[in-house]
C-alpha cells in the first residue's frame, strides 16, 4: 500500500468515527499515525525540484501567493510588482515559480507567484509536494480566492494537512525524553483529553519514557503539533479577486464563505484594493526601521536599515557583510532599546524601531 493510500485510508476511518469519551483513545492513535505519514511526504520533498522551484529568497522578506489553480494570483503579481507572469484564462497557467519585487516604503518585499494548489494537494497531488515546500519557507502568505468559485476551505486544508498553521501559535506544552518511569503527564490545567489517551499518541511517536507538561487546555490536534517536527507557523490573510466580475448577490455570497474574516477585495483592472493590500503586506510582516552611525560619524537618518520585528544585533551584521559578524566587538544602541543613549550591547540585543545603531569591529 503506498504512502498516499495510507494516508487515506486513515483519514477516512477518522471521519466515519463519532468522536467523544468512549472513541477518543482510539482517534487519539489514528492522528498520531496520520501525522507521522503527513510528515514523510513533507520530508520526503526535502527540497524544490524541476524549473522554477529553486527559488532564493531574497530581499527584506517573501510573500507567498497561495490559491487554487487560475483564481487571479499571476496578475496580482504583475499589480503588485515588476514581474512579467505569464496570465490565462485557462487553469495552470503558472507553472513555475515567479518571483517579483515590492518596493514599499523603505522595504523590498519578495513575492511569489506559485502554482495553483488542488485538492489532494497535501499528498503529492498536482506537484503539492514541491508548491508546499516553497510555502513553508514564507513570511507571509496571502490565501487569495476567486469571487467567481469561492472555495476557500479547499486551500485551508490542504495547508494544514501539510502541517502549516496560520495565523496560530505553538501550544504551550512540551515533551521530554526521559531515562526510566514511561510517560508521565503533568497539566497545570484541567484537560479534556484523559492522561491514558496522551500517553497513548505520545507512545505512538516512539516514545517509552518521557515527560509530557501542558500548560494550557489543549485539543487532540494540538498534542500531535507539539509532538510533531514539521509544523510552521505563518502569518496569513484573504485576498477575493475578480470582485469586479460578479453582481452583487454573487459577491455577497464569496464573502460569507470567509466568515466573520473580512477579506480583501481586488479588481485587478481598476486597480481597486491594491493600495490597501500593499499597505496591509507591509504591516503583517511587521518591519521595523533602523538607522546606522558609522564609528566617529553621523548617523544616515535619510536610508534606514529595514528589519523585521525581534531582529538582533547579530542579524544586523549578517545582513550587512559577514565580516561584521566575524570581527565583531560590541555594539552602541541609542533609542527605544537602549537603557541610556549609547548602551553598550552584544550580539543577542534585540533592536526596536527607530533605534540607531554603531557597530564596532576589531581591526
Amino acid at each position: 500500500m503506498s504512502l498516499t493510500d495510507k494516508i487515506t485510508e486513515i483519514e477516512e476511518e477518522i471521519a466515519n468515527t463519532k468522536y467523544n469519551k468512549a472513541t477518543q483513545h482510539h482517534i487519539g492513535k489514528l492522528k498520531a499515525k496520520l501525522s507521522k505519514l503527513r510528515e514523510e511526504v513533507v520530508i520526503s520533498s526535502s527540497g524544490p525540484r524541476g524549473s522554477g522551484y529553486g527559488v532564493r529568497k531574497a530581499g527584506d522578506a517573501t510573500v507567498a501567493l497561495v490559491g487554487l489553480p487560475s483564481v487571479g494570483k499571476s496578475t496580482l503579481l504583475n499589480c503588485l510588482t515588476d514581474a512579467e507572469s505569464e496570465v490565462g484564462s485557462y487553469a495552470f497557467t503558472t507553472l513555475d515559480v515567479v518571483p517579483g519585487v515590492l518596493k514599499y516604503r523603505d522595504a523590498n518585499i519578495q513575492i511569489l507567484d506559485l502554482p495553483g494548489l488542488i485538492e489532494g494537494a497535501a499528498r503529492g497531488a498536482g506537484r503539492g509536494k514541491e508548491v508546499l515546500s516553497v510555502i513553508r519557507s514564507a513570511d507571509l502568505i496571502i490565501h487569495i480566492v476567486d469571487a467567481l468559485e469561492p472555495a476557500p476551505h479547499v486551500i485551508l486544508k490542504e495547508l494544514f494537512d501539510s502541517g502549516i498553521r496560520l495565523n496560530d501559535r505553538p501550544p504551550n506544552g512540551s515533551i521530554s525524553k526521559t531515562g526510566i518511569g514511561g510517560i508521565d503527564v503533568i497539566s497545570t490545567v484541567v484537560q479534556e483529553i484523559e492522561k491514558e489517551t496522551i500517553k497513548t499518541v505520545v507512545r505512538e511517536y516512539g516514545f517509552v519514557n518521557a515527560q509530557v507538561v501542558l500548560r494550557e487546555k489543549i485539543t487532540l490536534d494540538d498534542l500531535v503539533d507539539i509532538l510533531a517536527k514539521t509544523r510552521v507557523y505563518v502569518p496569513s490573510f484573504n485576498v477575493l479577486t475578480k470582485v469586479d466580475m460578479v453582481n452583487r448577490d454573487q459577491l455577497k455570497k464569496a464573502r460569507a464563505k470567509f466568515g466573520r474574516e473580512k477579506p480583501i477585495e481586488i479588481a485587478a483592472p481598476t486597480g481597486k484594493g491594491v493600495v490597501k493590500l500593499k499597505r496591509l503586506i507591509y504591516h503583517s510582516l511587521d518591519f521595523i526601521s533602523v538607522f546606522m552611525k558609522p564609528q566617529r560619524e553621523k548617523a544616515d537618518m535619510e536610508e534606514p536599515l529595514v528589519v523585521r520585528k525581534g531582529t538582533t544585533i547579530a542579524e544586523i551584521c549578517q545582513h550587512l557583510h559577514r565580516d561584521f559578524r566575524r570581527k565583531f566587538r560590541y555594539s552602541q544602541v541609542w533609542g527605544p532599546s537602549a537603557k541610556f543613549p549609547g548602551q553598550t550591547v552584544g550580539l543577542n540585543h534585540k533592536v526596536k524601531d527607530s533605534d540607531v545603531v554603531s557597530i564596532i569591529m576589531h581591526r
